[in-house]
């Protein structure tokens, strides 16, 4: 019976400390920038990229997706810290599929600024996300306009016995979308 009755008192403070947590979720729209490699020739060229090793110069397409955001550590101060996941997929106006996850955790300020770091799981590996950006409040309306920049990697991979040596390509991205606060 007390393993009942402390099952239950730790359950329900459990779920009132979670309802208590902000959660806030929405669309995110924006476009990303590469730079010159890989990716930015398969982007340029499809699965015709084979030997071009970062010579068909710089490439940009168009993300959409959804962000799903929780809020912690407010303590009713200035400065709150937040958990974000964000699912993008680029490249669709071009007829492909280019998912990337990222998972970002950082903090806002009160006057709208924030900033966070996290990995994000993309076609071209595993890498870092730094990002900033601002949200304006409208009532209950959030509008975060967000830039994120995901370093190339310096790679080397050998194929049919040759080495190659080579960059990911950097990606630097600007983003927006809405949610609204319950």
């Amino acid at each position: 019976m007390k393993k009942l009755l402390l099952t239950l008192v730790l359950g329900s403070g459990i779920l009132i400390a979670n309802a208590q947590i902000e959660k806030l979720a929405g669309p995110r729209l924006g476009f990303v920038s590469i730079s010159p490699g890989p990716l930015a020739d398969f982007l340029h060229d499809g699965f015709d990229f084979e030997g071009k090793y970062g010579s068909t110069g710089a490439a940009f397409t168009t993300l959409y997706g959804w962000q799903w955001e929780s809020r912690f550590a407010d303590g009713g101060g200035e400065i709150v810290g937040i958990v974000e996941w964000i699912v993008l997929v680029g490249g669709m106006e071009k007829g492909m599929f280019l998912p990337s996850a990222s998972s970002i955790i950082g903090a806002r300020m009160d006057n709208g600024l924030e900033l966070g770091v996290g990995p994000n799981l993309s076609l071209s590996g595993i890498g870092m996300v730094f990002g900033v950006g601002y949200n304006f409040k409208s009532g209950n309306l959030n509008l975060p306009i967000n830039i994120s920049v995901i370093p190339g990697r310096a790679m080397d991979e050998t194929w049919d016995g040759t080495d190659y040596e080579y960059n990911s390509g950097t990606r630097i991205a600007v983003t927006l979308g809405f949610n609204m606060s319950r």
